[in-house]
């Protein structure tokens, strides 16, 4: 028990992959045997890193359950894993995500059952390796594997136009991977190192060595960082891969797309980027501005695109764009309340969003078509799902009592705080969204059925329960009661925080007021 405890990552990190090594020695022709196989491992995934929800305990050092030994010596690279509470949030939900995304496939693949699952197995490996490695070299490695498994998933199970998304959707992370690995490097080498010591990969002692570096070394550090992370957010104007992934990617594809990979984007700003950011305010706040600028274009942009579209999966899509614009706009903010409502939000648009993207693949299943126009009055054969999706819908469109209303709720609270002016446009992205929610909903589920094929389509079976009451179930957790969640992230975001803006600190103190002798008289008693 007690290796277990102090293993417990490497479980957490390996466990997919022990899945995906067994599927290999599976005949090809077994197909049930490779869907138990990839379904026993996703749950199995998912409980074994439950644990660290309840060992969790916020101790003096700020990453817990570290694992750190000598992995390739020559370089200075090492086997470093730990968490924070950001970081274990995300790996929670790439877990569940993770389980309930195998769950969705197992009527909706047939052919290559065997290679579909391992990859999705690797796949989960991958993503969970970004978010608990502390070492640059092992980090990169992580989320180049992460690259191969959801290539192969768009290009050999995905729609008519898949390699044309496959091979967008690697070429534009190439790219940002590419540029990231010099920023690496440069961090590398421009790190003093100590007499008789060696380089290290290190990151939390390199972004420390970082802070001593010159203001136009970090602009050009941050930059770099930047361009990576910004493709895979998708922040505006590197988003255009995005709606051909999603939209050709099969449902779980889509569903661990939006709900997981995006995040490794914004996990990257708050881990890497924010670090990196000039000391000079004059150099800082025309970073920030530009910054913020393209997370405002984005919630705008996004919102106003999804109303044009007629794909169900391709709108779905470009809302990805808006509320991970709100993300972006949260963290750049610089306030305690962004960068905690943007974690939230990131939490909030993999429930809503994942959800979102299964809803459309259960139809997508009855009828093979996402066109909006093919459907309408689907709430009289279909109750259950529309009862599903209304809740979902009202979820992803920021409706209090439900998660999406936390997060973005939080994130303009932070960005009012500095400036009205965002968080009025940041407004203006949340009215787009319901409408657009809203439309979607109404001409799908409204009205009279006017197709006679979709007179006596069937309602959500007990698999596809399965699969969309767990999310509404965390959709309502989150809206009525955050605070567990905010709690798990309260310390990494002030340290963050003071690390990065020490004068918010101040300047909240400064709008106090004055305490009088009565006042500290009666705070001492």
């Amino acid at each position: 028990m007690d290796f277990f405890a102090n293993h417990i990552l490497s479980a957490v990190l390996f466990t997919p992959l022990v899945g995906a090594t067994l599927l290999l020695f599976i005949p090809r022709e077994a197909e049930l045997a490779h869907k138990i196989g990839g379904n026993l491992f996703g749950v199995l995934g998912f409980l074994v890193s439950l644990p660290l929800v309840f060992w969790w305990k916020p101790g003096l050092e700020p990453f817990s359950f570290q694992e750190n030994v000598s992995w390739i010596p020559s370089i200075g690279a090492r086997y470093h894993l730990g968490i924070d509470g950001i970081s274990l949030l995300l790996v929670m939900l790439t877990t569940f995500l993770g389980m309930i995304a195998i769950l969705s496939s197992w009527s909706a693949i047939h052919q290559r059952t065997k290679e579909y699952y391992i990859l999705l197995l690797l796949l989960q490996t991958g993503m969970i390796g970004v978010f608990i490695s502390l070492d640059f070299f092992l980090f990169y490695v992580f989320w180049e594997v992460m690259l191969v498994p959801m290539y192969f998933l768009i290009g050999v199970w995905g729609s008519d136009r898949r390699l044309y998304a496959a091979i967008k959707f690697f070429l534009y992370t190439l790219a940002g991977s590419v540029v990231m690995l010099l920023a690496i490097l440069a961090l590398y080498f421009y790190a003093p190192v100590a007499p008789g010591g060696t380089r290290t990969f290190d990151v939390p002692t390199l972004l420390a060595a970082a802070q001593h570096f010159s203001d136009p070394l970090k602009v050009w550090l941050f930059w770099g960082f930047f361009f990576a992370f910004a493709i895979k957010v998708p922040m505006f104007p590197f988003h255009t891969w995005l709606p051909d992934a999603h939209t050709e990617a099969p449902t779980a594809g889509s569903v661990i797309l939006a709900g997981v990979l995006l995040k490794m984007g914004t996990y990257g700003f708050i881990r890497f980027s924010l670090p990196l950011l000039p000391v000079d305010s004059v150099l800082r706040a025309r970073i920030i501005q530009i910054v913020i600028v393209l997370s405002l274009v984005a919630i705008v942009y996004g919102a106003l695109v999804c109303l044009m579209q007629k794909d169900m999966k391709r709108l779905i899509a470009y809302s990805s764009v808006s509320h991970l614009g709100f993300c972006t706009l949260g963290i750049f903010a610089l306030t305690p309340n962004g960068l905690a409502g943007s974690v939230i939000q990131q939490i909030n648009h993999g429930i809503s969003t994942g959800a979102l993207f299964l809803i459309v693949g259960v139809l997508y299943e009855r009828r093979h078509t996402r066109m909006i126009s093919e459907f309408g009055g689907l709430a009289t054969p279909m109750p259950n799902f529309a009862a599903i999706y209304l809740i979902i819908s009202l979820s992803s469109l920021g409706m209090p009592l439900l998660n999406g209303f936390i997060g973005e709720f939080t994130i303009l609270q932070g960005a009012f705080q500095v400036s009205k002016a965002w968080a009025a446009w940041g407004v203006l992205g949340v009215i787009l969204g319901a409408a657009y929610l809203l439309w979607l909903y109404q001409r799908v589920m409204f009205g009279s059925v006017t197709n006679p094929v979709n007179e006596h389509l069937p309602d959500l079976n007990l698999r596809e329960m399965a699969t969309l009451v767990p999310l509404v179930f965390v959709a309502f957790w989150i809206g009525i009661y955050p605070k567990p969640f905010f709690t798990l992230i309260e310390k990494p975001v002030q340290k963050i925080v003071e690390q990065v803006n020490p004068n918010f600190y101040q300047m909240e103190r400064a709008k106090l007021p004055p305490v009088t002798a009565p006042t500290a008289m009666a705070e001492a008693k």
